[in-house]
């Protein structure tokens, strides 16, 4: 019997499909051998499958605000405490509390924060906070052309600033994994990290340059001006975002905490991950609250000098950066992971070590250290978290992160002020220094050094997509009280 003219047809279709899934199936396999050998070379490199994001229109709006906004960072990260030490005459400790009011918003809004921007989209939040900084950090050139500037109000705009920048920072980590594929990842976390490293290279050394010449206070005013520019970027991104899930029956802004809280601390990875970076950011704000004023009474450093010794040494945040998709796949990114958590607590060493004659080359190497080491481990774990955790959940995982590992850092930065304060300057760095080897201990604990990818974290890590109810959610019980 023969066979009908449409049957031959769909037979001859049928084929042609499967021929063309066997030759796609063959380059993935190509490609995946390839990436296997560590091919391609250093760098951050297109993510498999050879989709570049220098290609993804929305993605490098997303970057080119984020780069503007971390350059003018920098300067008001070196022209805050030179303004509140050369111009304002503060002591070591009132330094050390304009560290901890920019960074106590982490405990008191961070973890609403996280509810939010679950409840919002996020690029509105991501606009609101650029244009609230800037209208903040406006105000000390307005203050000080009045002759009113005091350190109250620095302290009062440290504080907004960190207000709006926990909004920010939740949201733009929550928001990165809806503007590119999870496979891409690691390549935009790494783009946003270059970004930010050379911001890190070239920001200190413009701030010591902006501020000899036209003092501290209009250099704040470079800072604010970066953060009008990086809204109207995010403002002109077009991809439209889909309508945050709506909130569970009955699920209030306590419950829709406890449940982020308890998706952190009840996942084996994270839990040991929020530990590690959480002790490291307590020991490095006791540093860097002491850091400039050791600089500047101790070894008699200029503002320009301490630019240049930062710039220099923020080439390692630029090498990490550029390095750390590489290094992971030659590796694997839990080795890298751990790797940097050594070189990130060796730092602190070489600056306690750094002699009254000649220290800027020991700072230069602290830094280089440091930063290399902070770099490649931020890339490595925030690809792991954003790639392990369920999409509703993603606002309140980076708040609860956000809250346990940054919420350290005022006390770190308070304590750091006071001890410089007491029991002076060089014990305090060394006991911040010594404190930097303590996070590779959880770090170990975490299992992460066994995770060769990102796809490997999914499948592992990745929990199945029943939702959680959060209506039937109790208090966080003893796991969530560990802080």
């Amino acid at each position: 019997m023969g066979t009908h003219p449409d049957q031959v047809g769909e037979i001859a279709r049928e084929r042609s499909r499967a021929l063309a899934r066997e030759a796609a199936g063959r380059r993935r396999r190509r490609f995946a051998r390839r990436a296997s050998r560590g091919g391609g070379g250093p760098g951050n490199g297109p993510a498999p499958g050879g989709r570049s994001l220098w290609r993804h229109a929305d993605f490098v709006r997303l970057w080119s605000a984020e780069s503007i906004s971390r350059f003018g960072s920098q300067i008001s990260l070196l022209a805050l405490p030179l303004l509140a030490i050369t111009v304002l005459h503060a002591s070591t400790f009132e330094v050390g509390l304009l560290t901890t009011a920019e960074f106590l918003p982490f405990v008191l809004v961070g973890l609403p924060a996280g509810v939010w921007v679950d409840r919002l989209r996020r690029r509105p939040v991501l606009i609101a906070g650029d244009l609230g900084r800037a209208v903040a950090l406006a105000s000390i050139p307005l203050a000080h052309l009045l002759g009113v500037l005091s350190m109250p109000q620095l302290y009062v705009v440290g504080f907004a600033t960190g207000v709006l920048t926990v909004f920010f920072d939740v949201a733009y980590m929550s928001y990165l994994p809806r503007l590119v594929d999870a496979d891409q990842l690691i390549e935009g976390n790494a783009k946003l990290e270059v970004s930010s490293s050379g911001a890190s290279v070239a920001g200190p050394g413009l701030a010591g340059v902006l501020i000899q010449l036209i003092t501290a206070p209009l250099a704040v005013l470079v800072d604010a001006a970066s953060f009008v520019v990086s809204a109207a970027f995010i403002g002109r991104i077009r991809r439209q975002e889909p309508a945050p899930a709506p909130a569970s029956a009955g699920a209030g802004m306590r419950r829709e905490i406890a449940e982020g809280l308890r998706y952190v601390l009840g996942h084996p990875l994270l839990r040991w991950i929020a530990a590690s970076t959480g002790t490291f950011n307590f020991f490095s704000s006791m540093l860097q609250a002491v850091l400039v004023v050791y600089e500047v009474r101790h070894f008699g450093m200029s503002a320009g000098l301490i630019g240049l010794t930062m710039t220099i040494g923020n080439l390692g945040w630029l090498g990490g950066a550029m390095l750390s998709g590489w290094i992971g796949r030659r590796v694997g990114i839990g080795r890298a992971t751990i790797g940097a958590i050594v070189l990130g607590g060796a730092g602190p060493l070489l600056v306690a070590l750094a002699p009254l004659h000649g220290p800027v080359p020991w700072l230069i190497a602290a830094n280089l250290l440091a930063s290399f080491g902070t770099t490649t481990y931020n890339i490595g774990q925030l690809s792991v978290r954003q790639a392990i955790t369920p999409e509703r959940l993603h606002g309140r995982m980076n708040a609860s992160m956000r809250f346990m590992v940054w919420g350290t850092m005022p006390i770190g930065s308070a304590v750091g002020g006071a001890l410089g304060q007491t029991i002076g300057l060089h014990p305090t760095i060394w006991l911040a220094a010594i404190g930097s080897i303590l996070p590779l201990a959880p770090g170990i604990a975490s299992g992460i050094w066994s995770v060769p990818s990102v796809k490997a974290a999914i499948a592992r890590f990745l929990p199945p997509p029943a939702p959680v109810q959060a209506e039937t959610a109790g208090p966080v019980g003893p796991a969530g009280t560990v802080r």
